[in-house]
């Protein structure tokens, strides 16, 4: 598993400062209300109650408070995918409900508010490091997957295996990127059953 983190590295100053905090809260509140583009630094300085240079302390731009929150909400995704697979015992039960929670956990947080999304379509089309870094963790889950599956002879092995991984996160890429996801909605119900099902007959032993 990758020791890489979702966290930021341009965030500054202390890593448990409550400021820092206060200040993503306050962004948060405020990109959901006017947008993520249309918001400044100095809009969210006279929000809080800080001077913009204060802010900078912490963060060295409105990118790297975007990128906090961004990381935040892929925290969130990751922890429901992976709670998602381990209640599963078997590798093509656990390569099902990834497809099904990635699915549902993205929809659920990039498409119910749509000025939190367009943070998210910066982070994309951007490819900022949190984007970076979920996007490699998550092909890990799905490598893994494969790896078990195969050493307990469930899929094939014919294939190598960063190969097949590789593959199969094409398949999903739509539901995991929010640039693709907008153009992904009205196949997400049935998605994750019959891209699943056909990716698993694809791994017949």
């Amino acid at each position: 598993m990758s020791n890489a983190t979702l966290s930021p590295a341009v965030a500054r100053g202390p890593a448990d400062h409550d400021v820092r905090d206060q200040i993503v809260a306050a962004a948060t509140e405020h990109f959901g209300r006017y947008g993520y583009e249309k918001t400044t630094v100095s809009d969210l300085a006279k929000a809080i109650g800080f001077s913009k240079a204060y802010i900078y302390k912490f963060f060295e731009s409105k990118q790297a408070i975007g990128e906090m929150i961004c990381a935040n909400c892929l925290r969130e995704i990751e922890a429901e995918v992976r709670a998602a697979v381990d209640v599963a015992d078997r590798p093509p039960e656990k390569l099902r409900r990834m497809f099904k929670s990635v699915v549902e956990s993205t929809l659920r947080l990039f498409s119910e508010d749509r000025k939190l999304y367009e943070i998210a379509m910066s982070a994309a089309s951007e490819r900022w490091q949190t984007v970076v870094v979920y996007e490699e963790r998550i092909r890990q889950l799905l490598q893994d997957i494969l790896r078990e599956g195969r050493e307990m002879g469930e899929f094939e092995r014919k294939t190598p295996l960063d190969e097949a991984a590789g593959a199969i996160y094409l398949v999903m890429h739509p539901y995991i990127n929010p640039l693709l996801l907008q153009y992904s909605f009205d196949h997400a119900a049935q998605a994750p059953v019959q891209l699943s099902s056909l990716v698993l007959r694809s791994l017949s032993p």
